[in-house]
């Protein structure tokens, strides 16, 4: 939920500040998340997901239901972090990162040095101040295949359901 293009500033180092919290519509995003942990089934249908009793007959207000928020930015944010009841992170080595943000192809592509100048150090300050504010996040090895990962949280959030019960 990022802030409309012309409303991004331009930093010292020249470049579109897209890796600060301003530039994310953060307000919206906790009302959308408020508005779902509040009730998931009504959200759903008021975004165009239709709900009918599930095969074995049960209602779906009554189900399980899981949000997962994703984002670079959401443990930084105050009001925002305190509404999950897990919190992941998925850490990635500098090489790597550089590795994968140069394979992704956008509308608008990377100018020279972008990485380097503004996007990884955005990330460390970012990181550093999350881990200042934030003391019960999970830290996840980003170099691990796909289905490790997932297995990982599956397992917790399973767990954490089971627990409950």
């Amino acid at each position: 939920m990022f802030q409309p293009p012309d409303q991004i500033e331009v930093g010292e180092d020249g470049f579109k500040q897209w890796d600060v919290i301003t530039a994310m519509d953060m307000e919206a995003m906790t009302n959308t998340v408020k508005a779902w942990k509040e009730n998931p089934v009504k959200f759903a249908r008021t975004h165009g997901v239709n709900y009918s009793l599930t095969s074995d007959g049960t209602d779906p207000e009554k189900e399980v239901h899981l949000l997962i928020v994703e984002g670079f930015l959401i443990y930084n944010d105050k009001l925002l972090k305190d509404l999950f009841d897990h919190r992941f992170f998925l850490a990635v080595p500098y090489e790597e990162s550089k590795r994968r943000r140069s394979s992704r192809t956008y509308t608008v592509p990377d100018p020279p040095g972008l990485f380097d100048g503004h996007c990884w150090p955005m990330y460390l300050k970012h990181r550093k101040e999350m881990e200042e504010t934030v003391s019960d996040i999970e830290y996840l090895d980003g170099l691990k295949s796909r289905d490790e990962l997932f297995t990982c949280v599956y397992e917790k959030i399973q767990n954490t359901f089971l627990n409950c019960s």
